[in-house]
């Protein structure tokens, strides 16, 4: 594949200050894209979001920051803007800004509940509304199909749930699904989608089931195992995988797969509650009737 084949396209990354955000950042960059490199976090001499736009321009690229709270509309709106008004277009979103806030959910204060659905579900949805709002006047003017691609970050705990992250979960949960709306809404204008569930060493998964860094050799657990991932994704080269979920990193890549119906009883009539009892086992015929627990621990706080 050619090293620059992202050349001439511009790209948002959100939450690409530090962690995978930087990773995603660095690697579109490397693929030839003009960056937006989002995070609303500060820190010193300067913020962090214009401390890897620099890094960027440092190994060669174009870059710019921006310091949005993507969770708010106005934000997100300017975001998109600020694309299009600095670098002349958009192309690649790739929704990457996250918390978390653990605790059991029967100690979990609403703020720690607010704060992660906004950042995550909300924080997912604004960059993307205005986006898409973009693409579709894009496509309706030009009369043809353009070629945009979304990039939502979902988690695994998000399909199996996690125990301290009632939160966490359930915002991961509706980005997977607001993948699959925005597949079917956008895919006619010409722009793709995808969602992933990175597993790899952040800030965010420190005293998890993540292990820390191998004195030597391959290490698993590095960002840098996801970011080629995610350029992979924005290429024309993965088009016809629209709509799809991986998990990667870890040393692995995996194509997940949703909902399907397990077992189904059919009665044309009304059904009475001693009925139910007696069909429930039914579909349960050779299947567990307790949930499993899945082999990801997670942080157990506030117990």
């Amino acid at each position: 594949m050619n090293s620059k084949v992202l050349a001439g396209k511009v790209a948002i990354v959100t939450g690409a200050g530090q962690g995978l955000g930087r990773a995603y950042a660095l690697m579109l960059a490397r693929l030839g894209a003009k960056v937006i490199v989002n995070d609303m976090a500060g820190g010193e001499p300067m913020r962090a979001a214009e401390f890897v736009a620099e890094e960027i321009r440092h190994k060669g690229g174009v870059a710019a920051a921006n310091f949005a709270n993507v969770a708010e509309m106005k934000g997100s709106q300017a975001l998109i803007k600020q694309a299009v008004d600095e670098f002349g277009r958009l192309d690649i979103l790739v929704n990457n800004a996250g918390i978390v806030r653990d605790r059991m959910m029967f100690k979990m204060e609403e703020a720690e509940w607010d704060d992660v659905i906004a950042v995550h579900l909300k924080g997912h949805f604004a960059p993307t509304r205005y986006a898409a709002e973009y693409w579709r006047g894009l496509a309706k003017r030009s009369s043809a199909p353009i070629d945009g691609t979304i990039i939502f970050t979902t988690s695994e705990t998000g399909f199996y749930g996690t125990i301290s992250q009632a939160n966490y979960s359930a915002a991961k949960a509706g980005i997977t699904a607001m993948m699959l709306v925005a597949t079917r809404e956008l895919e006619k204008y010409g722009v793709r989608c995808f969602a992933i569930a990175p597993r790899a060493r952040t800030r965010m998964t420190e005293g998890t089931f993540v292990s820390s860094k191998p004195a030597e050799g391959f290490d698993a657990w590095d960002v840098k195992n996801v970011a080629p991932v995610v350029g992979f994704l924005c290429t024309d080269a993965a088009r016809e995988y629209n709509g799809q979920v991986f998990v990667a990193g870890g040393g692995t890549l995996q194509l997940m797969a949703g909902w399907h119906t397990a077992a189904a009883v059919k009665m044309e009539r009304e059904w009475s509650v001693d009925e139910i009892g007696q069909i429930i086992p039914d579909l349960f015929r050779g299947r567990p009737r307790k949930l499993e627990c899945i082999p990801i621990p997670g942080p157990i706080s506030g117990e």
